[in-house]
């Protein structure tokens, strides 16, 4: 079989067999004659504060705050979790992190039987697309992005090997395609640091959601570019910024390694400048939705200071943090005719909703089970939205630790289950820094019995006391 083509178990088959019976006949959303293609573009370790229309002054993101002046941009929006492979995890399945099978960045592959949105889609008669990092299942395993519902795949199966911008190879289907670029020193998932540096796996990443765009015209497709910018390759130490140039920065009065967070940032604006121009050159641009996000707060790796350019904004702690810096981040939608231009909405909402909000859009019903509600009121300004009543996220980096988002007030307790369990009033303080638990104990008193609850067991990320 061609490697390029999803390759299904029998098992599989089988899903695919129900998965059939979750896509019906029922429009989309009310007035439209066919179902719309959904770009889903996701930024890697993104702050909060790194955009110009989330009020960075020094970054110049002009493709991305174009897409939020033609369409709705998210002030309460969360990731799923505050690092990578959770987070995903809880974008593609719609299921949060108490629930999850990668709660916490390790090498474990989502079984043959989850049901990711791409499936969904897919079933529902979409061509599904990756380019860019998936870091849910290595190569060749039940988790591979071919064997999770996508068509085509373009990238990083391994989120360690996503580190190297240079690699010595990237992955298209299932199979390995060799680039031209030399690393020495690679390591077990192809991570290291180039010495002959020729391919910029950036922008092949990129080529490729461009030239998926494109085939794929006629549609319905749904494409996940998921960039790695602006991650840092972590093996690279303090020069783990890694560019080709440094762009309009390289002569700022900056290190080296912020020169290159910048120009990072840049470049995946350029991309989306890219995917855009391009569906407006190929008349598709108003039957297209476009979603824009990161997949956690940003990053202290590489050599890069997130306080050099108030990455998280005004929001406490980064990436690996449950405050607001590591999980509150940018969420922009485009929807030419149907969200209204330059509007902002603060409904809470967090990665799992992805999943019902892409069901409604294709005019599927979702799997049971799920811990999603569909946005498409809230991206559309009409009545009706349904409020989300908590966000809760477990995290196992750095120790076990929970938060909780409940209406204004927000939680953090770590450790867990015997830490101090902080409360935060965001409605007057969304730098967390006040800690008002004992004035509001039934808050508290209800915010545990949330974190009681959602929490279901796992093998892999036992509680503490069952270390």
């Amino acid at each position: 079989m061609n490697p390029i083509a999803w390759r299904q178990t029998a098992f599989s088959r089988r899903l695919l067999i129900g998965l059939a019976a979750i896509a019906v006949a029922a429009l989309p959303v009310a007035g439209l004659a066919s179902p719309p293609n959904i770009i889903f573009i996701l930024a890697d370790d993104l702050g909060y504060g790194d955009l110009g229309v989330y009020g960075q002054e020094e970054i110049r993101t002009p493709n991305i705050d174009r897409l939020a002046a033609q369409g709705v941009r998210f002030t309460q929006f969360y990731a799923g979790s505050c690092v990578c492979a959770p987070s995903r995890n809880v974008l593609m399945t719609g299921q949060h992190s108490g629930k999850i099978l990668l709660r916490g960045n390790v090498k474990l592959n989502l079984p043959a039987e989850t049901v990711t949105v791409a499936e969904m889609l897919r079933a529902a008669g979409y061509t599904t697309g990756l380019a860019g990092k998936w870091g849910l299942g290595a190569e060749n395993s039940a988790g591979a992005p071919t064997r999770q519902g996508f068509n085509f795949f373009f990238g990083y199966a391994d989120q360690t090997h996503a580190h190297n911008y240079f690699p010595e190879y990237l992955i298209r289907g299932e199979e390995r395609i060799a680039l031209r670029n030399v690393v020495p020193s690679a390591g077990k998932q192809g991570q290291g640091v180039a010495t002959i540096r020729r391919d910029y796996s950036a922008d092949l990443i990129a080529d490729a959601a461009v030239e998926f765009v494109t085939t794929n015209r006629d549609g319905p497709f749904f494409l996940y570019f998921a960039s790695t910018h602006p991650h840092a390759n972590n093996e690279a130490g303090e020069r783990g910024m890694e560019v080709p140039d440094f762009g309009s920065y390289h002569d700022r009065p900056w290190p080296d390694a912020e020169k290159g967070y910048a120009a990072m940032v840049s470049r995946l604006d350029r991309d989306v400048g890219r995917i855009l121009a391009k569906l407006i050159e190929l008349g598709i641009d108003d039957r297209t939705i476009v979603f824009f996000s990161s997949d956690n707060g940003p990053h202290r790796e590489g050599g890069h200071d997130p306080a050099r350019f108030r990455s998280s904004g005004p929001l406490r702690g980064i990436k690996r943090d449950l405050y607001e810096g590591g999980v509150r981040v940018p969420m922009i939608v485009r929807w030419p005719g149907r969200i209204p231009a330059g509007t902002t909405s603060h409904h809470i909402g967090y990665f799992g909703d992805f999943f019902a909000t892409a069901a409604e859009l294709a005019g599927c019903r979702t799997p049971d089970g799920l811990d999603s509600i569909s946005l498409v009121k809230a991206l559309t300004q009409s009545p009706g939205q349904i409020a989300r009543s908590h966000v809760y996220w477990e995290s196992y980096e750095r120790g076990v630790a929970r938060a909780v988002r409940l209406g204004r007030w927000k939680a953090v307790q770590k450790p867990y289950p015997n830490g101090t369990l902080q409360l935060f009033d965001l409605s007057e303080d969304v730098a967390e820094s006040r800690d008002v638990a004992d004035s509001f104990p039934e808050v508290v008193a209800q915010i545990r019995r949330i974190m009681q609850v959602e929490h279901t067991s796992s093998p892999h990320f036992p509680k503490p006391n069952q270390r």
